[in-house]
């Protein structure tokens, strides 16, 4: 038994089709929790991600307050947390998951970047 369907080939009218993207940044529940604590803190309503040229491998992550994001800034909203990330920096955080660790040492947010070709040996900058 055959099914009687039928095809049809819409042509492309010249506009692109928009297919859903992933997110440029992902934060795991104890980043955005942490997140979340600092804000409640703040009368900030968001934090923002850029990048400075800084340490032995050229780059580090910078987390500042901000309320409003500039005119091309990526905005990146997950379980009602908000971060923009500095247009800037968004080539580069592109994939990036954050996370939130505490141990007896520290507590401190960690960005696991598969763009990273190489650390420093503290783990404060990196190279792409």
């Amino acid at each position: 038994m055959t099914l009687g369907t039928s095809i049809r080939v819409a042509a492309n009218s010249g506009k692109r089709l928009l297919k859903p993207t992933r997110a440029a940044l992902t934060m795991t529940p104890a980043a955005v929790s942490r997140v979340k604590e600092i804000l409640e803190q703040s009368s900030s309503k968001s934090l923002k991600i850029s990048l400075k040229t800084r340490g032995c491998n050229g780059l580090t992550y910078v987390l500042d307050y901000c309320n409003k994001g500039e005119k091309f800034d990526e905005v990146v909203e997950q379980d009602g947390v908000k971060i923009f990330i500095d247009s800037k920096a968004l080539m580069t955080i592109i994939g990036t998951e954050m996370d939130f660790t505490t141990n007896k040492l520290s507590s401190e947010f960690v960005f696991s970047n598969p763009n990273v070709k190489g650390t420093c040996g503290c783990g404060e900058s990196f190279s792409v």
